[in-house]
């Protein structure tokens, strides 16, 4: 696991990836952004990736972002965790 991405929750539905990235990268390199979808409907589920260039990075934007204000809704940020396999 990459100690360098990100879970973000709590996202409000009409946030795409492009914000997330705009956002994070004030607490460093963003190398990646994704706010996951649903398959069926397109819609936002309410979560999203980040990836930063480091660590050291990462723990920044952890400390800087985790419960901020992001269009109206406080946002959850942690480091990210391996998906779970599928019983």
């Amino acid at each position: 696991m990459q100690n360098s991405k990100l879970f973000i929750g709590n996202l409000d539905f009409t946030v795409v990836a492009e914000d997330l990235k705009a956002l994070f990268a004030d607490a460093g390199t963003v190398t990646d952004a994704a706010v996951i979808s649903d398959k069926m409907t397109g819609r936002s589920r309410g979560f999203g990736f980040i990836t930063m260039s480091t660590e050291e990075e990462a723990k920044a934007a952890i400390e800087k972002f985790n419960q901020f204000d992001l269009k109206g809704r406080k946002i959850n940020v942690n480091l990210a965790r391996p998906m779970e396999p599928r019983q």
